[in-house]
This record gives structure tokens, sequence and C-alpha cells, in this order.
């Protein structure tokens, strides 16, 4: 699909994770062209190993403030991208009555990787990263 939305929202669960990365990696692939934002069904710190694995192509997320569905107006985006298979239940509640499109791109945890060295968990956000580096490219396109 070549349309690109005049907003995004990338939803997970604790917007911890994956929906932080997703949104330095979209807003650093699409410019200010496109508004992006993201929330989880809760909320938790911001994740040491996401913000080191963007920092390691030079995306800076520090100053993310986590935030849930009750912090945004859903209904405001024009596609809201689902991480988790939690977040694509709520935001298909939370969208049933509107024109939001919805997209699922299951992404695995990363933190389910919590054995071994700090190597091989830093290697699995790595994963993740690319992953959304490579769909955010392939359905928004780049600058």
């Amino acid at each position: 699909m070549n349309d690109r939305p005049h907003s995004i929202l990338f939803a997970c669960t604790l917007n911890a994770v994956r929906s932080p990365m997703a949104e330095g990696l979209a807003r650093a692939i699409l410019g200010q062209r496109i508004y992006v934002d993201s929330a989880g069904l809760s909320t938790a710190s911001l994740d040491a190993f996401a913000v080191a694995a963007l920092a390691e192509i030079g995306i800076d997320i520090t100053d993310h403030n986590t935030q849930g569905f009750d912090d945004i107006a859903v209904d405001e985006f024009d596609i809201i991208v689902a991480l988790s298979p939690e977040a694509l239940e709520k935001v298909r509640m939370l969208t049933r009555h509107s024109s939001v499109d919805v997209e699922y791109w299951p992404t695995e945890d990363p933190t389910a990787e919590s054995g071994g060295s700090r190597e091989s968990r830093l290697q699995a956000y790595r994963s993740v990263r690319d992953g959304l580096r490579r769909r955010i490219k392939e359905r928004f396109g780049d600058v």
C-alpha cells in the first residue's frame, strides 16, 4: 500500500518496548510529514534495552513518555498498528464505531529473552528493531 496516512498510532501492551521503538523508528524514517505516537494497554518505564537498540542506529527515544489508551483519542488517528494480540483486541474494541484503519503486525516481545548474556538479550531487541524498520518502510515508504 502506497497511500500515506496523516497520523499513525503504534499500540502494544505496556508502551515500554515495542510501540516506543516503532514510534521512534517511524519518526526517523517518515520525518515530520506524518504525525506518529504510541500507547499501550497499561504503562511501564521505558525499557533500557529498547533505548540501547535504537541508539545503535542513531535514534534517541530517552524522552519518550509512556501512555495508555486513556491518555489519547484513538479516533483521531488515520491508522493504528497493533503490535501485540492484546493491543489488537483493545484497539478493535475502541475503534468499532469509527473509521480508523487497524493493522496487526505481530511482533515478538523481546523481553521474553530473559536468560543469557546482555548481548544475547540485546540481540532480541535488535531483531524487533530491524523487523519494525523493514515493516515501516514497506508500508509507509521512506523520506
